[in-house]
């Protein structure tokens, strides 16, 4: 008698698909913005160059929600180009009308698991800088699991970014940002910028949750690291 296949291994999440209903300017935005500020996810290296008709220093952000801060970035350093990656289609169609409206055309728009776009394509050593802002932190602690900051995924990010590159997170949650900067610590590829917890650089642009999370005394934590020189 033939054994049964196990069951192929299910990897975990660091989301789940929340979606709320399209507003109608979103529907239109990835209906007539997809196709050009859109990059369709596949199992190919991407050519980062041909996308943005130059080469010039790549910034990756990973769950940007509904992208007013990396519009906002994009917009402040013309010089570099910018790639968002988000699960929520809302969000995603809400960054596309900011970059019609903003003129923005150093950034491209991804709507897929981000984990899956860095295996199979994004190139290893392309990226100047990856951020990751206000993750999910899956505060019961039988999910921390699925936090995204773990050391499989920094060590994934790693090849990802060039030598001197940077990778920056931030979080409101301090015991998710005390996670993150032991992952951080513990990674041979990284070394920290700052003494524990970065000051937040200002190319970093404070959001409205931010800023009302600082009006109630709320606390955010920056983590700075550098990729290592090979």
């Amino acid at each position: 008698m033939t054994e049964p296949s196990p069951k192929p291994h299910r990897p975990i999440r660091s989301f789940v698909r929340r979606e709320g209903r399209l507003t109608a300017g979103q529907q239109r935005a990835l209906d007539a913005l997809w196709p050009r500020f859109g990059i369709e996810y596949s199992e190919n290296m991407l050519d980062l160059a041909a996308i943005f008709g130059r080469s010039a220093p790549i910034t990756l952000e990973i769950g940007f929600g509904n992208g007013e801060s990396l519009a906002q970035m994009a917009q402040a350093a013309p010089k570099r180009d910018f790639i968002g990656i988000e699960v929520h289609r809302p969000g995603v169609g809400h960054l596309l009308a900011r970059i019609e409206d903003l003129g923005l055309g150093n950034l491209r728009v991804m709507c897929h698991d981000a984990v899956e776009v860095l295996k199979h394509q994004i190139p290893p050593g392309s990226l100047d800088r990856v951020q990751v802002f206000f993750p999910d932190p899956w505060h019961k602690k039988r999910h921390h699991k699925r936090r995204i900051i773990q050391p499989e995924f920094v060590a994934l990010l790693a090849t990802r970014l060039r030598p001197g590159g940077t990778l920056h997170l931030a979080t409101d949650w301090e015991d998710y940002a005390r996670h993150m900067l032991e992952v951080m610590q513990a990674s041979p590829a990284f070394r920290n910028t700052a003494e524990g917890f970065a000051p937040r650089p200002e190319h970093r642009p404070l959001t409205k949750f931010e800023q009302r999370g600082q009006r109630l005394g709320h606390g955010v934590w920056d983590i700075l690291f550098e990729k290592c020189e090979v």
